[in-house]
């Protein structure tokens, strides 16, 4: 087995030639290599979401986006079994938000 390359996976990726060009000047600009370019875009990418996921998440039902029609039938109570009952959309996306 090659230790060498132990913890560490070979891939092909595509990369749009302008872009290709971009970071490859970048590279040699900062005297280190593409690849280290590459690794260090995709580490701040991935810890960037990882940040922004770790704050508080915001419910499907606060942030969803209501057409006027679901707004007019919701105001006509048109989603609720009996007039005491819960609004049933807001009930499914409680269960959402559990899972």
């Amino acid at each position: 087995m090659d230790t060498h390359h132990a913890g560490h996976v070979k891939t092909t990726v595509d990369i749009p030639e302008p872009l290709y060009r971009r970071a490859k000047i970048r590279a040699v600009e900062e005297g280190t290599t593409l690849k280290e370019i590459l690794l260090t875009a995709l580490t701040q990418h991935l810890d960037g979401a990882s940040a922004e996921r770790s704050g508080p998440r915001p419910s499907r039902w606060e942030s969803r986006v209501l057409t006027p029609e679901y707004q007019a039938a919701m105001k006509a109570h048109a989603y609720r079994p009996q007039d005491a009952a819960a609004d049933i959309t807001s009930l499914i996306a409680e269960d959402r938000d559990a899972r």
